[in-house]
């Protein structure tokens, strides 16, 4: 699917979820309404997948969210890797249960250019860094998609 195409699938006035994914924790940033701004929202201590699947319908509910959009983890030469499969199938697995548009975003560097801002211009410490940076990343990643609505 296109951007283009993931765009017109989503209804008005509802927002975006971005995912920022790993097998531990799994980064959350969520939209405006307006889809313009993506802000850091939480990092879910990933557990089974009933209790990940619990907390995502939660934030879903709460958030009147429209749409998800994933982070991709592609290989620096473009290609998928394990990682990449990884948050394919926990894509599919999740679409099983919730009935909600989604798309990939190429996230490469996107965990990097977080922590660089996170050291560069707010000064934070590898500690409170970590408590923060998947979700920032999850944000980077979904404000790119934001961005790139403005071009289609």
């Amino acid at each position: 699917m296109t951007i283009a195409e993931f765009k017109t699938q989503l209804k008005p006035y509802k927002a975006l979820l971005g995912f920022d994914y790993g097998s531990k924790r799994l980064g959350v940033a969520v939209s405006d309404l307006l889809l313009m701004t993506a802000t850091p929202y939480k990092i879910i201590q990933r557990g089974n997948f009933q209790a990940d699947l619990a907390e995502i319908q939660k934030i879903i509910r709460e958030k009147e969210i429209g749409g998800i959009v994933y982070g991709l983890p592609l290989q620096m030469n473009g290609e998928e890797g394990d990682i990449a499969q990884e948050v394919r199938k926990f894509a599919q697995r999740l679409a099983q249960e919730v009935k909600l548009p989604y798309f990939f975003w190429d996230e490469r560097l996107s965990s990097s250019a977080v922590e660089n801002m996170m050291i560069k211009e707010a000064d934070l410490s590898r500690s409170k860094r970590k408590k923060s940076l998947d979700a920032g990343a999850a944000a980077y990643i979904l404000q790119g998609v934001l961005d790139a609505f403005n071009f289609v």
